[in-house]
């Protein structure tokens, strides 16, 4: 019987570091994937990302209705970023993280608020999908909500 239990206690404590080691790469993807974009490093973006990523956007339109939009291709958004103007500063500051693995799936779920030369622009949340790719995690799709008030979660 003591042996069964040191085993069970073995395989726990394993599964349990297992996931904060995850949790924790998972969330330097994410920082690695902001850092790329506050810096306009398009290559230490695409570092972390796969080579096919799904970009979309949920928002309410002003006329009140509920919108799903393909952001396009992940090229697009690397071009966008690299020419973004010099006098230009994106700030999108995450207020927490919310992580979920599940063996080689994950979710990272980051409100945040963006500021556009030093001025408030809007909020919402990101969720990333990542995949865990040999030993590196990888975002395979990006949706995010965006609000220019009413900035707790609706």
């Amino acid at each position: 019987m003591q042996r069964v239990l040191v085993y069970l206690t073995l395989v726990v404590t394993t599964t349990v570091f297992g996931q904060v080691d995850d949790t924790l790469d998972i969330r330097k993807t994410v920082d690695t994937f902001f850092e790329g974009f506050h810096k306009g490093d398009t290559t230490l973006m695409k570092s972390v990302m796969m080579d096919k990523v799904v970009l979309q956007t949920a928002f309410r339109n002003m006329e009140g209705k509920d919108v799903l939009r393909n952001d396009g291709n992940l090229s697009k958004l690397l071009e966008t970023i690299a020419n973004r103007p010099a006098d230009q500063k994106w700030d999108e500051r995450l207020l927490d993280y919310s992580i979920q693995v599940d063996g080689n799936m994950a979710n990272a779920w980051t409100p945040y608020e963006f500021w556009f030369n030093g001025e408030f622009s809007h909020c919402g949340v990101n969720s990333f999908q990542l995949f865990k790719d040999g030993d590196q995690w990888k975002i395979i799709y990006l949706i995010d909500t965006r609000r220019r008030k009413s900035c707790l979660q609706e």
